[in-house]
């Protein structure tokens, strides 16, 4: 089959172009890609909307390509299949495509709150998290969260400082991917959702890989429930996120199913995020951590961006390691070196 020519540019009108194909395929509820709104106006592409300029934005940051070495549930897993953070960001984000796309909502928009919901993630999954918490309200009387820190790292950190420019849409769905707040459009209240149906299995398939679970283990009413295996589970978790949503008119799920991957999700933080093997691990990276932050709180990095706080500088630099990169450089300060 031919590409189908004509005597116009390709680049001519793009933006009414496709302006016109989202009147007649998206559905009303869904956030449309024009005009853009920008912290600072710039001019549309010419091939691309604005919504997939963001993405591409995100995806060729260093942020991004940190996370495949970022850990996700389990530290320096020995075996090569197991979930990092880039993972389940792509996980998260076909899964995210595929509902947008069934209830005829952005897809573009979708895909680039979901590239971009975990970067600010420190090193060490979620002991890693809680720990720099800890350490930023005992030293600074402040929280830390991912989620703020990953709409930190695209508005201030990324390109020397000046940050992405990203649109209004896309940075409210990364800030309110998790935490109190609504997204303010279902786009980013479908990633909202996806961001756990996609950790919460894959999870389960890294525990039982890593022999942390038996699948015996695993709460029967809920997996009778859901599903036997993962790709069951999201099968039913996604089927009725689109029927819910498509009665509801927004992003919603059915108490039942809800309910059944809220207690699944219950269960993974007792048994595997938060369980014994986990925390075996927790006390020799709360002493690393610990010592990096308080090295950094006394040996202030170089600012990321001008005009950064004390605080800022230190979580800056921490929660940007990778776990390689934050063993390397608490090696260098507890292990004497040779001259």
């Amino acid at each position: 089959m031919a590409i189908e020519t004509s005597s116009g540019s390709a680049l001519t009108g793009f933006a009414a172009r496709m302006a016109g194909l989202e009147e007649q395929i998206l559905q009303p509820l869904a956030t449309r890609s024009y005009p853009a709104r920008r912290d600072r106006p710039e001019d549309d592409s010419s091939h691309r909307t604005p919504f997939q300029r963001d993405r591409d934005r995100i995806v060729h940051t260093k942020a991004f390509r940190r996370l495949k070495h970022k850990t996700q549930v389990f530290i320096a897993p020995e075996g090569d299949h197991y979930r990092t953070r880039l993972t389940h960001t792509l996980e998260a984000c076909g899964i995210g495509r595929n509902v947008a796309r069934a209830l005829r909502l952005n897809e573009d928009l979708t895909e680039a709150i979901g590239l971009g919901h975990d970067l600010g993630h420190p090193p060490f999954g979620h002991i890693g998290e809680a720990v720099l918490d800890e350490c930023l309200q005992a030293r600074y009387g402040i929280r830390f969260r991912h989620n703020g820190h990953s709409l930190r790292t695209v508005e201030r950190l990324e390109r020397d400082g000046a940050g992405l420019n990203l649109t209004e849409q896309v940075r409210d769905g990364i800030l309110n991917h998790t935490g109190p707040g609504r997204p303010a459009t279902p786009e980013g209240r479908i990633v909202r959702v996806v961001d756990r149906i996609a950790y919460i299995n894959h999870d389960i398939d890294d525990a039982l890989r890593a022999g942390v679970i038996t699948f015996d283990e695993l709460p029967g009413e809920e997996i009778k429930a859901l599903g036997h295996s993962g790709s069951e589970r999201i099968e039913t978790l996604v089927s009725d996120l689109l029927e819910r949503s498509q009665r509801a008119g927004d992003i919603v799920q059915g108490d039942d199913v809800g309910a059944a991957m809220l207690r699944l999700r219950k269960f993974m933080f007792e048994r595997v995020y938060l369980g014994e093997d986990a925390q075996s691990q927790r006390s020799r990276i709360e002493r690393m951590l610990r010592v990096l932050f308080d090295h950094y709180a006394d040996h202030l990095p170089p600012p990321v961006t001008p005009g950064a706080a004390e605080h800022e500088r230190v979580v800056d630099y921490l929660a940007g390691m990778t776990d390689r990169y934050a063993i390397r450089a608490f090696s260098e300060l507890s292990v004497p070196q040779g001259f």
